[in-house]
């Protein structure tokens, strides 16, 4: 297992979250329409960008705890068995902390 390149995608991947939770914040902050009509609309596309960007920074921390585990040296370990978790599981989910029966 290349850590190397994990570690690489899983900081893309993070720069790419970074960027999409900065445009969304930056969706949310702009003032609202005066007309009742598009206020309405303008709110209902505001409650997408609020779900989209809480599942941006559930992933977010995902990533960071993913990294954290590499640097430490305990990636690819089961965090609750302490066994290993397979090649196969960390290619499909590479933020995995939990082997595939702990799951």
């Amino acid at each position: 297992m290349d850590l190397n390149a994990i570690k690489e995608m899983l900081l893309k991947r993070r720069a790419e979250l970074t960027g999409e939770l900065s445009e969304i914040e930056d969706k949310l902050d702009d003032p609202m329409p005066k007309d009742w009509e598009d206020r309405a609309s303008e709110r209902q596309g505001d409650e997408v960008l609020e779900a989209r960007g809480i599942a941006d920074l559930e992933e977010l921390r995902r990533i960071d705890a993913a990294l954290g585990r590499i640097d430490d040296g305990s990636y690819g370990i089961c965090a609750k068995c302490g066994d290993a978790i397979s090649e196969e599981r960390l290619k499909a989910v590479p933020t995995a902390a939990l082997c595939r029966n702990c799951a």
